[in-house]
C-alpha cells in the first residue's frame, strides 16, 4: 500500500487516529507533571488541502470535510473537541485549508512544560518538518527510520508519556515489524502508552495479528477499528484501526459511546461500523 501522506491527509482514517491522540494527551495534562510524545512516522507536520495531491484524491472530503458542520451529539462533539479545536488554531480564517499531521497537533494540544519528538526517515519531509518547527525549543525533529527509535529513544527522561507508530505501510511486514517494535519498547518502557495505527483492507491479517497482540501480554491492550463500508475485495481502505496500549482509564468507555455515531457519519457504504475490545485487559 502506498500511503505518502499527502494524498490522504484528513481523510477518514486521520479524523479517528487524530481525534483519540488529542484525548490522550489532553487526558496526560491532567496531572502537572511533564510527558514526553514521540511520533515515529512524522510526516511533514502540516498538509495543504488544496495542493495537487490532496486534490487529486479528495479524500479528505469524506474526512474531516463531513464533521466541520456536521450534525452530532453533544457527547462526540465534546470527544472531538480537542482535535476540532487544534485544526481550527491552524486556520484561523476558518475552513480547512492547513491540515496539522499527528506532530503538528500534539504540539497544538500540549502545554509549555511537555516535549516532542519527532521522527522521520524520509529527507525531504524531515526537512520540511525542520521548517515547520524551526524555533521550537519544544520538539526536536530527528532523520531516523522510526522503529529504531524504539530502542534508542525509550524510555523518554520525562518518564511519562505517549510513543505514537503511524507507519506508511509501503513494506511488506509492518504489522510483525509493529509486533517486534512493540514487544522492544514496552521492555524498555512498560508503562508508557502506546498508539498504533493500521489500515484495514480486504488483504489486512486482522485476525493474525490480534493472536500476536494477545501473545504479547500486555496488559491494557485495547483495539478499536472504524469500518466506512464493509471490508470487502473492492481496492483502497474500507477501515481503520488502532491498538492503544495503556490507554486512559475512561477511553474505553468513551469510545464504545461515540464511534458508533462517528462511523455513521463517515460511512462510504453498507457495513459500516465500529468495534472497541479489550484484547488483554489488566493483570
Amino acid at each position: 500500500m502506498n500511503y505518502r501522506h499527502s494524498y490522504h491527509a484528513g481523510n477518514f482514517a486521520d479524523v479517528l487516529k487524530h481525534a483519540v491522540l488529542a484525548q490522550i494527551i489532553t487526558y496526560l495534562e491532567r496531572k502537572d507533571a511533564a510527558f514526553r510524545v514521540i511520533d515515529t512516522h512524522a510526516g511533514i507536520g502540516v498538509y495543504n488541502l488544496s495542493s495537487v495531491e490532496a486534490q487529486k484524491t479528495g479524500e479528505w472530503r469524506d474526512g474531516i470535510g463531513r464533521l466541520t458542520d456536521a450534525d452530532m451529539s453533544a457527547e462526540l462533539k465534546a470527544f472531538l473537541a480537542p482535535w476540532m479545536t487544534a485544526v481550527e488554531a491552524l486556520n484561523p480564517d476558518g475552513g480547512v485549508l492547513s491540515y496539522p499531521g499527528s506532530p503538528k497537533l500534539s504540539r497544538l494540544v500540549m502545554r509549555k512544560q511537555d516535549r516532542l519528538t519527532a521522527i522521520e526517515l524520509h529527507p525531504e519531509d524531515v526537512q520540511q518538518l525542520r521548517g515547520v518547527f524551526e524555533g521550537d525549543y519544544q520538539t526536536r525533529v530527528i532523520e531516523l527510520d522510526g522503529w529504531l527509535s524504539l530502542g534508542a529513544h525509550l524510555p523518554p527522561k520525562e518518564k511519562r508519556g505517549l510513543v505514537l507508530i503511524d507507519p506508511p505501510f509501503e513494506a511488506e511486514g509492518e504489522y510483525d515489524r509493529m509486533i517486534d517494535g512493540l514487544a522492544r519498547a514496552t521492555r524498555r518502557f512498560p508503562g508508557g502508552t502506546y498508539m498504533l495505527w493500521h489500515p484495514i483492507k480486504a488483504d489486512s491479517p486482522l485476525a493474525g495479528f490480534d493472536k500476536k497482540l494477545i501473545a504479547l501480554g500486555r496488559p491494557n491492550t485495547l483495539t478499536v477499528r472504524l469500518m466506512v463500508r464493509a471490508n470487502t475485495t473492492a481496492p483502497g481502505l474500507n477501515g481503520t484501526g488502532l491498538v492503544i496500549l495503556n490507554p486512559p482509564f475512561t477511553l474505553e468507555a468513551e469510545l464504545k459511546q461515540v464511534l458508533p455515531e462517528l462511523a455513521g457519519l463517515l460511512a462510504q457504504g453498507p457495513g459500516a461500523g465500529a468495534e472497541v475490545r479489550m484484547l488483554v485487559g489488566e493483570h
